[in-house]
């Protein structure tokens, strides 16, 4: 299998339909939340909701980048997410996000394998093979922060 294809298999994994590495995805662990939940604060920690919105800015990010478009993405604005007031917000965020990974890891997999070697906009950011890499293991990241959270939510509703 071409190496893009690989990635961009893995970038499903974490974000749409995939058990291997962590055993759960963002689709398993999202989907099932009410808008109450997802925006529940629990001490000091993000809620769900922001971190969902932090995970689909990068990858509407990047993705705006393989179409054609400028990395536009700033750390500093990353979890200025939208309120979220209902569960149509929330559903909102949600189809977004599952619009956004589907459609990159699509682009993923149709770019030939010599281009995830080429630089990624600029040279301080790396090549396109390290960015990709980079927001799989950054989904990883949050994804173990959105599970730990979501049994903290459902263990203090019981």
């Amino acid at each position: 299998m071409e190496q893009t294809k690989l990635i961009a298999n893995r970038f499903r994994e974490v974000i749409l339909n995939g058990v291997w590495i962590a055993n759960t995805n963002y689709k398993d662990q999202l989907s099932n939340l009410t808008w109450k939940q997802a925006t529940s604060k629990i001490v000091t920690l993000n809620t769900i909701a922001a971190l969902t919105f932090h995970i689909n800015y990068y990858i509407a990010g990047i993705l705006n980048v393989f179409e054609g478009g400028l990395l536009e993405i700033r750390d500093k604005y990353s979890f200025d997410a939208p309120p979220i007031h209902s569960q149509k917000d929330w559903e909102e965020l949600l189809n977004t996000l599952w619009n956004n990974a589907d459609k990159l890891a699509s682009m993923v997999e149709q770019i030939p394998d010599k281009k995830l070697d080429e630089v990624f906009i600029d040279i301080k950011y790396g090549n396109y093979q390290r960015n990709i890499e980079a927001l799989i293991e950054h989904s990883y990241y949050h994804l173990g922060q959105i599970t730990l959270i979501k049994k903290l939510i459902i263990k203090t509703e019981k």
